[in-house]
């Protein structure tokens, strides 16, 4: 019962709003191309990402040497490694029927950037766990004119979280609030799509 109510608690607390224009003109795309700007985001009680990255690194090069550097490179290789992927592919699978698929095509007439705005790492130290989660930002713009925001989208609280207790890696638990995201912001769009 407990679970229930900790799950419930969670999922009711992801927003996507539409903060300005709408999405009637991707109606018969078949293309939406996408970037990621990671420039600038807090990371849970960090301001700033650069912040919550120098602090990690300094602490896990004092436990052993290079510890802090090799960490720095798996956080910042996990975009393209983890969470592009892992939000594209949940964000296809819940928009295919209507026929709109997100990538990158030299064809397309719109593009996605997506903006990280908040991180939540999560922990997990076996007798007690924080989900991850994160705050995105999306502008959908024309691909030959990207100043001019057509529609722009507001997504917060998509949290990471897997079952059971092989959740230690933060880069899975990120990777799974990416996921959750494309999978909400698809449905969001095929919703407002009408189809």
């Amino acid at each position: 019962m407990f679970l229930f109510v900790a799950l419930t608690g969670i999922a009711f607390s992801q927003k996507i709003t539409i903060l300005e224009g709408d999405l009637s003109f991707l109606k018969g795309e078949k293309i939406l191309n996408v970037e990621y700007d990671y420039s600038n985001f807090g990371v849970g009680k960090f301001k700033t990402e650069k912040e919550y990255v120098d602090k990690k690194v300094a602490e896990y090069n004092a436990k052993e040497a290079g510890k802090g550097d090799k960490w720095k490179d798996s956080w910042e290789g996990d975009r393209a490694g983890r969470f592009e992927p892992q939000f594209e592919l949940l964000f296809n699978k819940t928009i295919e029927k209507q026929g709109i698929y997100l990538g990158n095509e030299k064809k397309a007439k719109y593009k996605m950037i997506v903006h990280t705005t908040f991180v939540e790492p999560g922990f997990n130290i076996y007798v007690t766990k924080k989900y991850a989660a994160v705050d995105l930002l999306i502008d959908i713009v024309a691909v030959d004119n990207p100043s001019k925001i057509l529609c722009q989208i507001v997504s917060k609280g998509n949290p990471g979280r897997t079952y059971g207790y092989d959740d230690f890696d933060t880069g899975l638990r990120i990777s799974e609030a990416y996921e959750l995201a494309g999978k909400k912001l698809g449905a969001f769009i095929f919703k407002a799509l009408g189809k």
